[in-house]
């Protein structure tokens, strides 16, 4: 038997005794989504670390921004690693955990609830979350089905189907607790495979020096400060993708979840760590894309000569490993998206079963009922998700820049100032929010809707998502200052 699948067999029997295990110990509401709210530094980290990384960024941002930007795309990395992981662990870590525990809130929206003391507020956050985690829950399934028919030339719908059962039966089986020991799993392979994948196409590129002249042939820009789109398009995505984390509810719900203060000290030099290992080894492969693949050696990267960017990680992963290493690629790629996925899929069952369900449907409705819902609506948002995967959109960096600038635009103020300053009110809450998330939707559609071929960097979904997160951060502050002189 192929040697990929049984060390793909394998994982799954691991994945799935791991779900059940935990669905024997999982009794309660608070059991399924947190864990118990006891869960330590390492599982959290990984967990955290794994949430933020997925095929998104080894497919999708490795592949499309390694191609244009070259090495600047590092630049990303860095600032995810400092902002999105360092920042977001010691200035609200431990901060969240102890809102989390006075305000007796377990969801994002709940806390906006207790916060501006509006109800209103609470059904619109859980709407948005449900709403634009689908298209990021699909543009995971993407990319990490785009790789597995590299690798096994099977047709895209079934493994899709394939990957949707998959993840709703571990998911559904095991709850939050199980999840997090499963991440830890997953973050330890993901360890080991880049360095791996870093040192085998190293060595397939002669070297890094080698690799550097290449590209500099191809273009100087590709190996300098800033690539080719220029500063704007970069600033876009490392502010986009380093700043949405700060009130992403899929990140903040693991400090929910942690044991206590010396778990948030010790977790953040490891979540740090993990995110400058990951992220540098991701964008620097995918500037070597340049490099390996052209459209006389990999067609099917390739259409009238032009790159297919959601292509060009898979086939450069398949094609710089050795085959008796190539399934360390199909575990590096499935352990990143399943745990981003698992993550995405409990936020977003969340949001209708504790947030609107709970809140305005059957409010009476008991533990264990609430319970089984969860795990109902688990099912329901990812097939939604395999839907939209299955019509194919856009490109995933397009899909993702939407998703993420939509929840960063809508959160940000209202999380942020809300935990911050107490002088924020519930009029800078939904006018920062509401702008924020209506100038990126705007803004991309217009973009959308534009048939010129170079656009405007701000009518991307990064630039987008930029320009609505800037937007909801700077307007906290000022309505609430309105809302004072006004009283």
């Amino acid at each position: 038997m192929d040697i990929k699948v049984i060390v793909l067999t394998l994982y799954a029997l691991l994945t799935f005794w791991i779900g059940y295990t935990g669905m024997k110990k999982t009794k309660t509401f608070n059991d399924f989504f947190l864990g118990g709210g006891n869960v330590g530094p390492w599982m959290t980290a990984f967990s955290y670390g794994t949430a933020y990384f997925s095929a998104v960024l080894f497919i999708g941002f490795a592949g499309k921004i390694g191609w244009s930007f070259g090495f600047s795309g590092l630049w990303i990395a860095l600032f995810n690693a400092l902002i999105g992981v360092l920042l977001v662990w010691k200035v609200l870590g431990w901060k969240i955990k102890t809102m989390s525990v006075e305000m007796k809130v377990a969801t994002m929206s709940e806390y906006l609830e207790k916060r501006y003391q509006s109800k209103h507020i609470k059904l619109l956050s859980a709407l948005v979350i449900f709403i634009f985690m689908i298209p990021y829950s699909a543009a995971v399934f993407m990319g990490l089905s785009y790789l597995f028919t590299s690798s096994f030339q099977i047709d895209y719908g079934v493994i899709l189907i394939a990957m949707g059962f998959f993840t709703a039966t571990y998911v559904i089986m095991g709850g939050y607790k199980s999840m997090a020991l499963i991440d830890t799993v997953f973050g330890i392979i993901m360890a080991i495979s880049v360095v791996i994948l870093f040192y085998s196409t190293i060595q397939k590129g002669g070297g890094m020096g080698t690799i550097g002249e290449n590209l500099s042939l191809i273009n100087e820009k590709l190996v300098g400060p800033v690539g080719p789109p220029g500063f704007m398009n970069l600033f876009s995505l490392i502010f986009l993708t380093s700043m949405a984390p700060l009130a992403m509810p899929q990140l903040v719900q693991k400090f929910y979840a942690i044991k206590d203060q010396r778990s948030v000290k010790i977790g953040m030099f490891a979540s740090t760590i993990f995110a400058m290992l990951i992220g540098f080894i991701a964008y620097y492969l995918g500037s070597t894309t340049r490099v390996f693949l052209t459209p006389e050696t990999t067609p099917q990267a390739f259409e009238n000569g032009q790159p297919i960017f959601d292509r060009l990680m898979p086939e450069l992963l398949t094609s710089v490993i050795p085959e008796y290493l190539s399934v360390i690629i199909l575990l590096l790629i499935l352990s990143a998206s399943m745990s981003t996925l698992a993550s995405l899929v409990l936020i977003s069952s969340s949001s209708f079963t504790k947030d609107f369900w709970a809140g305005y449907i059957q409010k009476n409705i008991s533990d264990r009922s609430l319970t089984r819902l969860m795990r109902i609506m688990s099912a329901v948002f990812i097939g939604l998700a395999v839907l939209l995967a299955y019509v194919e959109l856009d490109v995933i960096v397009e899909i993702l820049g939407i998703s993420w600038g939509a929840l960063g635009a809508f959160f940000l103020g209202p999380f942020f100032w809300g935990l911050f300053s107490k002088r924020t009110s519930r009029l800078a809450a939904y006018g920062s929010g509401l702008i924020g998330l209506s100038i990126t939707l705007i803004l991309y559609f217009v973009g959308v809707s534009t048939l010129e071929t170079i656009k405007p960097w701000y009518f991307s979904s990064p630039g987008a998502g930029t320009l609505g997160i800037i937007a909801s951060f700077v307007l906290a502050p000022l309505l609430s200052l309105f809302a004072k002189n006004k009283a």
